[in-house]
């Protein structure tokens, strides 16, 4: 048997709103479902209006309530802007409400723009 899986960046289309891209990302990954795909990755992104993926372990759990099956998972958490602690803990929970159905994928990317990884100072 196959084994395949979809990655999904969540784009929001032109003259599409944040709510209309999770829209479509949840039809994808229902769809993805009933097409017997193995897994359905959201990706992380930061600063590029575009796309939807700021908090991949929302997203994913939006997704497991939206679907019975499928494996969904983080096509890569970028460490960098989390605590790995907070991670961890954030997706034992998830997998705690969807046993068996959740995958952490982690990464350690730029993530995107400069705004994006520039480390603030705050006092």
């Amino acid at each position: 048997m196959t084994s395949m899986s979809i990655l999904d960046q969540s784009p929001i289309g032109t003259d599409e709103t944040v709510s209309d891209a999770i829209a479509h990302t949840v039809e994808l990954a229902q769809l993805a479902e009933k097409e017997s795909y193995t897994r359905y990755f959201v990706a992380e992104h930061h600063n590029i209006p575009e796309v939807v993926g700021t908090s991949p372990e929302i997203l994913v759990t939006h997704l497991l309530n939206q679907t019975k099956r499928i494996r969904v998972g983080s096509g890569g958490v970028m460490l960098q802007h989390y605590s790995p602690f907070k991670v961890i803990e954030q997706f034992h929970l998830i997998s705690n409400i969807a046993p068996g159905r959740v995958d952490l994928g982690i990464g350690k990317a730029p993530g995107g723009f400069p705004l994006a990884t520039k480390r603030f100072n705050l006092k």
